[in-house]
């Protein structure tokens, strides 16, 4: 349940976890929110979403996180997500869509890895081309079966520009660390572009349903998305 803290906020993000099934999206989105781990949850059907807030550089961001199925056959219903113009149902991005990703794999699956690259293709063809991403070799624990090496990784996240870091949603390392790093450069690129858009006169400020929402006049907001 949503504390009062949790209701107040000062910005609110949007960060989509993406990736194969099985690599672990939906136990990083209840780690960092509940602080839960379950060995045996079920692979996600269509998409969920949970909220929790953070606080970075003086402000209040809210999270509001969606998990979104990797199995092949769920496609048809992931991928309407993104064409859908609702903004509670909207897994990612386009314009009311998410400003932030969380490409996830499997450290101990190669083949999780060699389709972060199909995924990162998919998620490019339906976001704006500012969208923050971040590559999350999951599972450290199971570092005596890993597949994909940190050099691996880290080599395809420079090449692609994004950024990487390695979690444990079993053992919760990394986790909180991934999404404070995604939510505070989501808010710092916000904070460049409206002073940027301040400065020049001729960009409008972005605002809430744009490619980054925040709350009109930065006022803090109460349960906009509720599900």
């Amino acid at each position: 349940m949503s504390t009062r803290a949790d209701e107040e906020y000062d910005y609110l993000f949007k960060v989509v976890l993406i990736g194969d099934s099985g690599v672990g999206k939906s136990n990083l989105l209840s780690r960092f929110t509940r602080n839960e781990f379950n060995l045996e949850s079920k692979s996600t059907i269509g998409v969920e979403f949970a909220t929790k807030s953070i606080q970075t550089e003086g402000k209040t961001i809210k999270a509001q996180i969606w998990d979104t199925a990797g199995q092949e056959r769920y496609r048809a219903i992931t991928s309407a997500y993104y064409r859908s113009p609702m903004t509670y149902h909207v897994a990612t991005l386009k314009i009311r869509g998410a400003v932030g990703a969380l490409l996830v794999y499997d450290i101990s699956k190669h083949s999780s890895f060699e389709n972060v690259e199909r995924w990162l293709k998919e998620l490019r063809d339906h976001a704006e081309a500012n969208i923050v991403v971040m590559l999350v070799g999951n599972k450290s624990d199971l570092r005596h079966l890993r597949a994909v090496e940190t050099d691996e990784a880290m080599a395809f996240s420079e090449q692609h520009n994004l950024a990487f870091i390695e979690t444990s949603a079993l053992d919760a390392s990394g986790v909180d660390t991934a999404f404070q790093r995604i939510l505070t450069e989501i808010y710092r690129l916000m904070s460049r572009r409206n002073m940027a858009a301040e400065e020049g006169g001729n960009q409008p400020r972005l605002s809430t349903g744009q490619t980054i929402s925040l709350n009109s006049e930065n006022k803090p907001r109460k349960n906009c998305c509720q599900g």
